[in-house]
Order: structure tokens, then sequence, then C-alpha cells
């Protein structure tokens, strides 16, 4: 299911940046300083590691994904068996969650396409709980919740979920009549839960640039303006489509649970956690299909011991799945090849001089091996509304310091959007209009890239 799209540098607009992140770390920058975003720096810490390996680091981080992918269906296959499920069951639950992972925007590596794996693990310790002694509780505990504190350091929500699964084993230390244990259990799960994020501060607050870990990661979510109402309900209304025969299956299947013994225990906490899990998913508000997959190791759990008792129904969900999977494969455009052939034009074109990617794919910089003309070279954090007052800058005046060092290349697309910052978008155009000639428009989804050059450059190019 992964395969066809390995080496596909444009899968989705995040990963390239997380890849253009770690490799610039590998350079000596330092993200929210040198390199702006606010995804928690795990993340990038991730993806440098992928640039590490042979390549360009686009396959490294696709196959890895890949791998993490098909761990979490083990994980989902054994949590579906200690829910009730018998092995078929948990071997189409295992597959369904893979199928969601492609359906959801999680084809290449998405951050929880990486992140589910932790938490799907410390989310089977959790539904392991029943029956386990006092030294096996303490034990779990801080092994789930280490594993959450690594999930949070790629994304902030799986916080929810860590916290569901920490008071699940206090609550089960409690059922223990472990009383004297409990406070410093509670404390040492605490403690490995915000390890990692400690580390990362303190990192930060060593380096001097604790104010800038601060506005990215907390500061800057707060004040983000978000998208139009209609544009996030109609987002939701495809999540809750696409995710609605799971969720029936789940739905059933806590009507029909069995009431007593460990797997009914079992039952409960999977449960809890999909709860988890949903309030996260619903804290960003944003609903871009992506922020479901960390739905589906939980839900697809919570539906297994359904999809095993049908297995006639279970498979027709998993064949209609993997056609509605073909279908979207087959309709959808092949742009790796047009993304690099701009990256070539831009790297031709722009000498030491860096290039400015106002909209488009920031996996250009990447492959052109091209320097960055602005810290915030995520494109949507200067050219859309909204962003705009989020970033703790003026966006539109670093748009024009941009474009007044009269970059060698500009890309941008044809897009027709309404969230365009008016004044972003304006400095642009005038830009383009007076001092550039457009040299490439190749198709990219349901528009084009465009790959204009300064039109001085190309005179001095002629006269060498």
């Amino acid at each position: 299911m992964r395969i066809w799209d390995w080496g596909n540098p444009v899968i989705h607009v995040d990963e390239q940046y997380y890849l253009l992140v770690g490799d610039r770390m590998l350079r000596g920058a330092l993200p929210y300083v040198d390199v702006w975003d606010r995804k928690p720096v795990g993340l990038f810490l991730l993806f440098a590691g992928f640039r590490l390996l042979p390549g360009d680091g686009i396959l490294a981080y696709q196959i890895s994904a890949t791998l993490a992918a098909a761990l979490t269906a083990m994980l989902v296959a054994s949590g579906a068996e200690r829910v009730g499920a018998h092995r078929r069951g948990g071997l189409l639950t295992a597959i369904l969650y893979l199928v969601g992972l492609s359906l959801l925007g999680g084809r290449g590596g998405q951050a929880p396409v990486f992140y589910n794996l932790p938490i799907a693990a410390a989310g089977l310790l959790t539904l392991t709980l029943p029956g386990r002694s006092v030294r096996g509780i303490v034990a779990s505990g801080a092994a789930a919740c280490l594993l959450a504190g690594i999930a949070i350091q790629m994304k902030y929500t799986p916080a929810i979920e860590g916290s569901f699964f920490g008071l699940a084993h206090v609550y089960a230390l409690w059922r223990r009549g472990a009383l004297r244990a409990l406070p410093g259990a509670a404390l040492l799960w605490l403690g490995l839960g915000l390890l990692p994020t400690a580390l990362a501060i303190g990192y930060y607050a060593h380096v001097g640039q604790f104010g800038a870990w601060w506005f990215a990661n907390i500061t800057s979510i707060g004040l983000r303006p978000g998208y139009p109402f209609a544009e996030w309900a109609m987002r939701l209304l495809g999540i809750v489509a696409q995710l609605a025969p799971l969720g029936i299956a789940a739905g059933i299947g806590w009507r029909t649970r069995p009431r007593t013994g460990l797997v009914a225990a079992s039952n409960r906490l999977a449960f809890g956690w999909l709860a988890a899990a949903t309030l996260g998913f619903a804290a960003i508000g944003t609903f871009f299909d992506h922020y479901a997959l960390p739905l589906l190791a939980p839900l697809t759990i919570a539906a297994a011991p359904v999809l095993g008792r049908h297995a006639k129904a279970a498979i027709a969900l998993l064949t209609a799945a993997l056609l509605l999977l073909g279908i979207e494969a087959a309709r959808r455009p092949r742009d790796g090849a047009a993304a690099r052939q701009v990256a070539a034009l831009v790297r031709a074109e722009t000498g030491k001089d860096c290039p400015y990617v106002f909209n488009g794919d920031t996996i250009t910089y990447l492959l052109a091996d091209a320097c960055l003309p602005t810290a915030y070279a995520f494109p949507n954090l200067l050219a859309y509304t909204t962003e705009r007052g989020a970033t703790g800058i003026d966006e539109a005046a670093e748009v024009r310091r941009i474009l007044a060092g009269d970059p060698p290349v500009i890309v941008t697309t044809d897009r027709r959007l309404a969230i365009w910052n008016p004044a972003s978008l304006a400095a642009l155009r005038s830009a383009l209009t007076r001092r550039y000639r457009l040299s490439l428009s190749v198709p990219r989804s349901d528009w084009h890239t465009l790959v204009y050059i300064r039109r001085r450059a190309a005179t001095e190019r002629r006269s060498r």
C-alpha cells in the first residue's frame, strides 16, 4: 500500500518541511531561531536522523515510515486480541489501520505515522493492566509514560493520551491497594512523561533561547486566527464519513462488551484511550484529515471484537476501503518528477544567493541545495491569513524584506485561495511584475507550480 509513494518528494507539504528543518539542523540551524515552526523539536531531530542515512533523506524517511506503520499495525492486532477479538479479527484490524493511514493523509511521513508507534505501545501496556502485579503495574506505568513522553516530542496532543495512560495506572495501583507505593510511582511516571520535553526546554534555556522556544511552542499556538468555519466543518464531515464504519462497529462493541473479567476491563481501557485520542483530535480544531490519524489505533482496537464476529461484513468493509484507496491512488497526480524539475531549475539559476519559495514545495530548498532567505520558510507562515499575527513578526513586512533582496528565483503557484495574506500577495505580485519573468510552469495537484527568474540575472547569464 505504501511502496508506490517511495521516492516521491512531494507526498505532503508538512513532511517536506520536517525533512528540510532536519537537514538544516545538521548544518547548524536551531529550530525556532534560524528556521521557524511550532512543532516539538523531537520531530525535527527524528528527520535529522533520516537525513544522516544514505541519499537525500526522502526515501529514508518513507521507508522508516513504512516500518513504523507496520510495527504499529502489529501492536494494533495484539491490542485487538486483548479486548476479545480472535486472531482473524486482529488481522483485519491491523489491515484496516494501514488502509486508514493512507486514506487520511498518512501515506508518507506525517508525524502521527511515527508517534502512533510509541503511543500504541503505551496503549497496549495499558490494555494489559488487568491481572498485573503491583511491581508489574509500576514497571508498565514507567514504560507507558516514557513512551508517551517521546510521542509528545513529535506533537503535543499525545499528552492527553499519555495523561490517560498514567491515570489508568494510578487507578490500577489504587485498586490493588498499593497506597504506600502510589505517590512515588505516580511521581516517577509523571517525571518520565515530562522528561523528553524537559530535556528540550533545558537545552534551549542553556543556549539562551528559552524565549524563542516558549513563543513557538506555547504562545504562538493561541495566536493563530484559524480557518473559516465552513472550511473546517467540511473537513470534519469528511473525516467523520471515512471513520463512520469503524465508529459504528466500535459503538456496537461498547453495547455488547463483556461486563466482567479481564477482557471486560481491557475493553473499558480501550474505550478510555479512544476518548482521550478523540479529545486530542478535537483540541486542535482545524480538522485536516491527517489530524485524525491518532484516532486509528484505539478506534480499530475498539471495533475489533465486532469485526471479528462478523467476518463477512468486515471483509466487505476492508474491500470497500481498499477500493476507495485504489481509486484515490489512480486519481492522484504524479507530481514527483515535476517537483524535481523545479528544483533542478532553481539550482541552476540560484548560484550562491537564496531563492524564495513564496508558495509551493519547501523540499525545493533541499533538492536544490539552496540557502533559506528567511527563518519563516514554511510558505503558510508568510502567505496565508491563517498565520497572520501568530508568528511574532509582521508577515507582510518579512515578505517585502525578502523581495527587497532580489532573490534570483521565486517559486509560487497559481492557486486560487480565500486565505491569501493580501499584503504579502500584493508585495509578491508587484515584484514579479517589475523584475521577474516566468520561466517554468509545471502541474502540481490541481494547480501549477510557477518558477520566476529575475530578469537581471537572465541578462547577466547571456552576457557571460
